[in-house]
């Protein structure tokens, strides 16, 4: 994992800390390491290009320099068909509070570390002021 300055909305910081909470038989400690070091922030202080809960983004990897559009959801909002996945798992654990064009290099369970680029935030609540979600 990198040390790059990421940033979290508190609104996001309650949510995942009380999910995480309930949810007490998995291990979050990825997680954990990425809301300790994040920044967290007001959702009227939120830029544009920031991945947030519910951000849809475009992302790379840069060792197969193949890009994806995801969106980063709630476990109950999951879903590999939409390309709607878990904040829990490893992917979507490693890109939020990231900016567009910041990188990070996120250790996988199958022992593979990923270097990952975040190219562009397609859709963010907070941009949109979609305040319910």
């Amino acid at each position: 994992m990198e040390t790059d300055r990421i940033f979290i909305t508190e609104k996001d910081y309650l949510r995942l800390t009380n999910l995480m909470g309930s949810n007490g038989s998995h291990n979050f400690e990825d997680l954990e390491v990425e809301l300790d070091r994040a920044s967290i922030i007001s959702d009227n202080e939120v830029p544009n290009d920031l991945v947030t809960m519910n951000s849809k983004i475009k992302f790379l990897d840069l060792k197969t320099n193949k890009d994806s559009i995801i969106t980063i959801v709630y476990p109950q909002d999951a879903n590999t068909n939409e390309a709607k996945i878990s904040i829990f798992a490893p992917l979507g654990s490693a890109l939020i509070g990231l900016k567009k064009n910041q990188k990070i290099s996120w250790k996988f369970p199958n022992g593979k570390t990923k270097s990952l680029k975040v190219l562009e935030v397609l859709y963010q609540p907070e941009a949109a002021e979609d305040w319910h979600l």
